[in-house]
């Protein structure tokens, strides 16, 4: 795992900044790959290259980047692992299109790869987590490319005469010129999701490579975009793929599939190990980790003293059955809360899952032990493990004969049943023994709009994920478009259902939400984390399958637990959704109220948010007054503040 920067001039015989901004380039990404550093440029081409290099696989200097292809005409700096070069490999030097092989990176492999076959048709064959800046010296092209499913970032944008791109937006601010205003279209889907989608960034003027995009950029000619792989690809690959009706065999094939993808996953140089929750997804990695090996894999959960929120139990029963090697890190109130204030740094864009706060204290503490580790990630949106996915269909079955009249005196009777939750902890009680999910009683509210105006799935799914629902209402100045459309591409159109909801995870909250969390966290910490639930045969396998595999009866995974039930016994499996979660609307109140206030009232960072401080002020009150819980919805607005705060100190180029 790695950073790069890349710049290259607008225009034929352009500038390109000089070595010590480039330096300063590479120097704000150092957290992605503290183990060594390089930088290439041609002058006369108008290009320069920076790579941070966190040694994974070939530790030697043969792995050293920006890499020369052996023919010499590509030079590359490449962010992320190839899980298959060995296969890759083998393949060149079957057909006779290897090189004298310098090392063993996969680096060195994909540009080979690329000499021999092209870069899409060679990124179409990689299965990987990857972000790349490609030099071809005989076209004088740049190429920038993200893998499928978004695991790593790629920002680009034009800059001071420039195309500039980075692994974060670090990189970029770090090049004079940058943009430093917010973009109020970014602000406002910010807001609604609590993230920056693909496509655009904080910044105007500055986006984020969509998943797998590969962009052109030639000195005097506009950029030009073409997919190579992605999700859409993958998920109707997998429907059109002839159909398996036997049960069993579906379960039997999708259990080789996962098991090929997590010993691909685990080939490193380095120390590794794995996130162990004790829920389905990292217990389903962990024994197939596990399986076969003779020593325990290295196993790791974070939990907190509040039991409502604490999955160590759970997570130490799994790796007791399974064997492996566990440690646990458990975490008081003190130690959580003093991590808040440096989040703003760790995510270079305003981000607002606060389930960021443990996923940023476990990254800490597994790297202290291993510099990979493998994670659940990816199964949620892949085989239908949100409650949404569930509950979405069913709600709006139940909703759509009921008129209007009758729907809105519901939907102000739920609500009322969250204020009744945020000033009566006996409540919450009782929904911990009726084994309800963790959160729930905090999304009454929610769920009593939705029933009051919700009016399509889109609706549905908006209401279920949106951090804000109407954004525009705590702006001063709304943009026109907040929020796009949730219209599915063509090749996924006839898609309902839950499996609609799926699909709109996979391509909207799974790279801006789940994965983006992961990859700041982890790279904060210079640890590498991989995903095998979102290799391109397992999504693909996983799409193949027919709905009820995914989601029947009321629970969802259910290709998953089928198969964890050969490794693990069904009591250590069958337990509600819990997720990482927090308890934020408490902390807001207590710990983190004068954290809270201190950013709230202050006009100077509102006023650059473009947000309205009335608005503001009333969710605030209402929630210190507990007439609602406003939890969620005042950690969005802290999380865009906070980080304004900390963008308005950081030290910028002259």
């Amino acid at each position: 795992m790695c950073g790069f920067v890349a710049v290259m001039a607008q225009q034929p015989g352009g500038p390109v900044p000089a070595p010590y901004t480039l330096q300063g380039m590479t120097d704000a990404i150092r957290h992605r790959g503290p183990d060594a550093e390089g930088h290439w440029r041609d002058d006369a081409a108008g290009i320069a290259l920076g790579h941070r290099r966190l040694s994974i696989l070939d530790l030697s200097e043969a792995g050293a980047q920006p890499m020369h292809s052996a023919c010499g005409r590509f030079v590359i700096a490449f962010n992320g692992e190839i899980y298959n070069h060995p296969a890759l490999r083998a393949d060149l030097d079957h057909a006779g299109d290897a090189p004298d092989w310098r090392g063993q990176s996969d680096t060195e492999t994909l540009l080979a790869l690329v000499a021999a076959r092209g870069l899409v048709d060679s990124l179409r064959a990689c299965h990987g987590m990857f972000a790349l800046a490609l030099w071809d010296r005989e076209a004088r092209t740049l190429h920038l490319a993200r893998d499928r499913m978004g695991e790593k970032p790629l920002y680009y944008g034009a800059i001071g005469g420039t195309w500039a791109a980075a692994s974060e937006l670090h990189g970029l601010r770090a090049l004079p010129g940058c943009p430093t205003g917010t973009d109020p279209a970014a602000v406002a889907a910010y807001l609604a999701r609590g993230y920056v989608p693909d496509g655009m960034s904080i910044h105007a003027g500055i986006a984020k490579l969509p998943p797998g995009r590969v962009l052109t950029l030639r000195a005097g000619t506009d950029p030009g975009t073409e997919t190579s792989e992605d999700f859409v690809t993958l998920a109707a690959r997998g429907m059109a793929a002839p159909a398996m009706a036997d049960a069993a065999a579906r379960s039997r094939n999708l259990e080789d599939v996962l098991h090929h993808a997590i010993q691909d996953q685990m080939i490193a140089d380095v120390p590794l190990g794995c996130f162990l929750s004790g829920g389905i997804d990292s217990s389903l990695v962990a024994a197939l980790m596990q399986t076969g090996r003779a020593t325990p894999v290295e196993t790791f959960s974070v939990g907190f003293t509040d039991a409502r929120f604490d999955e160590t139990p759970h997570a130490a029963a799994v790796a007791r059955h399974l064997g492996t090697a566990h440690t646990e890190f458990r975490l008081d109130e003190t130690e959580a809360l003093d991590v808040i204030p440096d989040l703003a740094r760790i995510y270079d864009e305003p981000f607002a899952d606060s389930s960021q706060i443990p996923t940023a204290l476990l990254c800490r503490a597994a790297r202290k032990q291993v510099t990979v580790a493998l994670t659940g990630d990816g199964a949620d949106e892949v085989f239908g493990g949100y409650n949404r996915h569930i509950l979405g269909p069913k709600l709006w079955r139940l909703l759509a004969p009921l008129p209007m009249a009758l729907r809105r005196p519901l939907g102000r009777a739920l609500a009322g049943l969250e204020g009744a939750a945020a000033r009566h902890a006996a409540l919450h009680r009782l929904a911990a023994r009726a084994r309800m999910p963790v959160t729930l009683l905090d999304k009454l509210g929610r769920l009593g709009e939705l029933v009051a105006k919700a009016d399509g799935m889109p609706d549905i799914y908006a209401h279920l994920t949106r951090g804000i629902m109407d954004p525009g209402a705590f702006m001063t100045a709304p943009p026109d478009h907040a929020v796009a459309d949730l219209r599915l591409p063509a090749a996924l159109e006839r898609l309902t259902g839950t499996e609609w909801l799926m699909a709109q995870d996979s391509l909207g909250y799974l790279p801006g939400d789940i994965l983006t969390k992961v990859d700041r966290a982890a790279m904060a910490t210079s640890l590498e984390t991989r995903a095998p639930f979102l290799d391109p045969q397992v999504i693909a396998a996983a799409w193949a399958l027919p709905p009820e595999d995914r989601v029947a009866r009321g629970r969802g995974k259910v290709a998953l637990r089928t198969i964890l039930e050969r490794h693990l016994p069904a009591a250590l499996i069958d337990r509600p959704k819990q997720g990482f979660a927090v308890p934020l609307d408490r902390w807001l109140r207590e710990g983190l109220r004068d954290w809270a206030e201190g950013l709230l009232t202050r006009s100077d960072l509102l006023d650059r948010a473009g947000l309205n401080p009335q608005m503001i002020d009333e969710a605030w009150t209402g929630h210190l007054a507990r007439r609602n819980n406003q939890g969620q919805k005042l950690w969005t607005v802290l999380m865009l503040l906070a980080w304004l705060d900390h963008d308005a100190t950081a030290e910028r180029p002259a």
